[in-house]
């Protein structure tokens, strides 16, 4: 597969071969496979799995993310095998066109879009002069937090433990307050704003790949981006057809982490600390398996035409084949002598 063919002004997705193995198997064959797009974005990856006779759902809380893909995908949505759906994937297991429904496969393509991350109107990137806004849902967000809102009022604590967190910031604390004491003068507006305070925490010669950092760590607190990630892992995990397979892209070393851990306690009968003699973590048994031992990356053709599968990491996993829900019932566990 020619992985540039699935490229659009839009977005150019990442790893699509890699991910069409993953959730259709060796022989590429989707015929009959049902598959959900956590991140539909730009439909890249859909209009791969499409091609391949798959019958793809997409979710995006981007309304003009869904206005592009739904255009560029309109012939699959005739002929009935595409939809798109306006939710985060977060909330997929409330949204009603959802109820009851199961997947043979599952992607979630993590971060910002290319069209999201080179429209100035966005926010998202530190171009000079781009407003403060970085929300997901794009400016239809209305009341929706954005970066100027998080850095204008949320506390002190509050940023330090974003820029430690998300942006493994060894100065976090000094830059919270140095934003405090700024916007106490002035309110954050603009990119130059947020720039400037860290180029007044880490000094003159900081340069783009601090203030990517700075500005990644902004953008996953104001879209709540790691706990939905958090809600969503195991309620989607719940929507898994037997034999289903949960395929993750991820872009930060925080979403990477969770995911690897989710799909390693999945994968084992039992997560309870290892003395303990009562088992009450439910799990009898293992709801499924690893499929990527280690995180699968991009390979250097791909990351020389797309910089930004530099730091994309798959991972996936797949349900058993006859596994129940997680039983609540607690049992003994055999403890080695």
């Amino acid at each position: 597969m020619t992985e540039n063919r699935f490229d659009s002004e839009y977005h150019a997705p990442v790893m699509v071969a890699e991910v069409c193995t993953f959730l259709l198997g060796e022989s590429g064959d989707g015929t009959g496979k049902r598959i959900l797009d956590g991140t539909l974005g730009g439909g890249g990856h859909s209009a791969a799995l499409l091609e391949r006779g798959a019958d793809v759902t997409g979710l995006d809380r981007d309304p003009n993310a869904l206005r592009e893909a739904s255009a560029r995908l309109s012939a699959y949505s005739a002929a009935g095998t595409f939809r798109a759906i306006e939710t985060n994937f977060a909330d997929a297991v409330d949204t009603p066109e959802l109820a009851n429904a199961t997947f043979d496969g599952i992607l979630l393509d993590l971060g910002v879009s290319s069209h999201q991350f080179n429209d100035a109107a966005r926010g998202f990137s530190f171009r000079e002069g781009a407003p403060l806004d970085m929300r997901m849902v794009g400016h239809e967000g209305g009341k929706a937090m954005t970066a100027a809102d998080f850095l204008n009022e949320a506390a002190e604590g509050e940023l330090a433990s974003a820029l430690k967190s998300y942006a493994d910031e060894p100065k976090a604390g000094r830059m919270a307050r140095e934003m405090v004491r700024r916007r106490g003068n002035r309110p954050f507006a603009t990119s130059d704003d947020l720039v400037g305070a860290i180029r007044a925490v880490l000094g003159p010669r900081s340069g783009p790949p601090d203030f990517a950092r700075i500005f990644q760590a902004v953008r996953i607190a104001v879209n709540d981006e790691i706990g939905s990630l958090e809600r969503a892992l195991p309620a989607l995990r719940d929507r898994l057809a037997p034999s289903g397979v949960f395929a993750v892209i991820t872009y930060h070393s925080g979403e990477d982490r969770l995911v690897k851990h989710a799909f390693r306690d999945w994968s084992v009968s039992c997560i309870c600390p290892p003395r303990q003699p009562l088992c009450n973590c439910g799990g009898d048994r293992a709801l499924g398996s690893v499929v990527t031992r280690k995180a699968v990356t991009a390979a250097t053709d791909e990351i020389v035409r797309n910089a930004r599968a530099r730091s994309a990491k798959l991972r996936s996993w797949r349900r058993k084949s006859d596994t129940p829900s997680p039983s609540p019932r607690k049992h003994l566990r055999h403890l080695e002598s």
